[in-house]
């Protein structure tokens, strides 16, 4: 790892990506690395817009400003891919991970990547459709981001999830979670 990891998340207001970012940040702590989890919003409400970001770096973080340059760009509703260059600012080595049922070349074409920027791709909304019955893709990004980032172990993101949900969510709820997640990180394809 560089010596900060930057991630930027574009989402919709209700799609949970605030909380995949803290859940993300959460189990990097735990690892051992210090870590930032942030949202910016636009107009608060459902289906609105916004962004979340994320720092791991393995020393103190004293910077607090939005994330310009991501190394990892994580895009929760594929339909922002319409409004948003979701790449901007991304260096040429960047990652692009993408809820969306389409293959990675599909997407690459659709963005217009770099050769030398990864597109990965989940069905994020699938997956949390079949594991706990909403339309919530955060918990399978998280696992798609653990899996494609390399800094933080499975083991560690689903000890996370579980802290995270365990004081909100029936067990009912936290296992479909866990379930996603797993899911996400098996079920991501790169292209």
């Amino acid at each position: 790892m560089s010596e900060i990891l930057e991630v930027r998340w574009h989402g919709r207001g209700g799609q949970g990506t605030v909380t995949a970012a803290k859940v993300f940040a959460d189990a990097c702590l735990s690892g051992g690395r210090y870590v930032q989890a942030f949202p910016e919003y636009g107009p608060e409400r459902s289906g609105a817009p916004l962004r979340a970001y994320n720092r791991i770096s393995l020393k103190e973080l004293r910077m607090h400003c939005p994330v310009l340059n991501p190394k990892i760009v994580v895009v929760a509703d594929a339909t922002l891919l319409d409004s948003i260059n979701v790449l901007d600012g991304a260096p040429e080595d960047a990652f692009l991970i993408v809820n969306t049922s389409k293959e990675p070349a599909m997407i690459r074409d659709k963005v217009k990547a770099k050769d030398s920027q990864k597109v990965f791709t989940v069905d994020a909304t699938k997956i949390a459709i079949d594991c706990f019955g909403r339309a919530m893709p955060n918990s399978p990004l998280v696992g798609a981001l653990a899996k494609v980032s390399g800094i933080v172990s499975l083991e560690a993101v689903l000890e996370d999830v579980k802290k995270s949900f365990g004081k909100k969510f029936a067990q009912k709820v936290i296992d479909g979670n866990l379930e996603a997640v797993k899911r996400g990180y098996g079920e991501v394809k790169e292209g």
